[in-house]
């Protein structure tokens, strides 16, 4: 296992305990179209007949969305999946490594959620992307059944891709679905096998307790039973996960007006947060000085980060670890017109 490295952003415990950090970030969607089909999901639409790829996102897309947030230093490249058996499996990989190479070259940090990958495709995307991430969403009957049409989203797979990427020493985000209809005692299995697999390899930086809300209706805040489990799961987290990992909320998805009780319960950072949530696009992203002025009325402050979280920079090969610097130094003093200079 390997160590993280001490003085990481937001310190549980710490005089720092009173900041919470976000990643200023664009999104971009290699292909929405996806073999699985889950019970609960507005992103995906059914690949078309002969060719999932119809929808690709092209370059000249791409540089256009990256050009719209000239400040966001993050980009998520959130894709729908192409099944391994697929013969157009390796032309969806390459549409993720030339979109992380595109990232690289204007200066931002690519983050890869996909799915599973092969040991061979995680390890090559590991090379362009300081970070990646996979949701594990839970255990129980709720999410099998949820995932009957899903064959990624089986629980032995999520696993498996958690430790395969510990065995290759990438930094890793995941995160658990709550709401679909898991036990407080699942949630808490859940966590527990997390940290498990943190005190063996170190690799995951952070876990996203995300409130699930339904697809294709109108936003709705969440409720105050629903809150205080939320709630209930956010301090069990901070108890059974090591200290070292991060845990972040959407503040899209929870009530500005009990943000700070979020924070107090143990969430110390806010995710990625873009002009649009692709998954809930219901559900508008607050603005990063409306957050900021709500917080620091209550003591907190708000720091911008990188996609890739301080403890881990020191995993990273060399040359990520010095597009890591460069960023960094930009997040902290952005220069006129506030964004990064393309990398040619």
């Amino acid at each position: 296992m390997k160590k993280v490295s001490e003085g990481w952003a937001t310190g549980w415990g710490t005089p720092s305990r009173k900041v919470v950090t976000w990643s200023p970030s664009v999104t971009l969607v290699p292909t929405h179209g996806c073999f699985n089909a889950c019970g609960y999901c507005g992103f995906r639409a059914p690949p078309e007949p002969g060719d999932p790829l119809a929808d690709a996102l092209s370059d000249g897309a791409a540089l256009a969305r990256l050009a719209a947030a000239p400040r966001a230093r993050e980009v998520l490249l959130l894709s729908g999946e192409v099944a391994p058996s697929s013969p157009h499996r390796g032309r969806w990989f390459a549409r993720l490594m030339a979109l992380s190479r595109l990232a690289l070259g204007r200066g931002r940090l690519p983050h890869t959620n996909a799915g599973p990958l092969s040991v061979q495709e995680m390890a090559a995307l590991g090379r362009l992307n300081p970070s990646m991430g996979l949701m594990l969403e839970g255990v129980g009957p709720a999410y099998d059944a949820l995932h009957r049409r899903a064959p990624s989203k089986a629980f032995p797979v999520r696993m498996g891709q958690l430790e395969q990427a510990g065995r290759l020493g990438i930094p890793f985000t995941t995160g658990l679905l709550l709401g679909v209809g898991e036990s407080p005692a699942e949630r808490r299995e859940a966590l527990r096998l997390l940290a498990t697999m943190q005190c063996r390899w170190g690799h995951l930086q952070e876990v996203i307790l995300q409130p699930w809300r339904p697809p294709g209706q109108p936003a709705r805040e969440l409720g105050p039973r629903d809150c205080e489990a939320v709630l209930d799961t956010i301090a069990a987290a901070r108890a059974i996960l090591p200290p070292e990992v991060h845990l972040q909320l959407p503040p899209n998805l929870w009530p500005l007006s009990r943000l700070v009780e979020a924070l107090e319960a143990g969430i110390d950072d806010l995710g990625g947060i873009d002009e649009v949530d692709v998954i809930n696009p219901a559900y508008p992203q607050p603005c990063p000085a409306l957050l900021a002025e709500v917080l620091i009325e209550a003591g907190w402050v708000l720091r911008p980060r990188l996609c890739v979280h301080q403890g881990w920079w020191p995993w990273l090969p060399a040359d990520l670890r010095q597009r890591v610097w460069r960023s960094q130094a930009e997040i902290e003093s952005p220069g006129e017109g506030g964004g990064p200079k393309d990398d040619v």
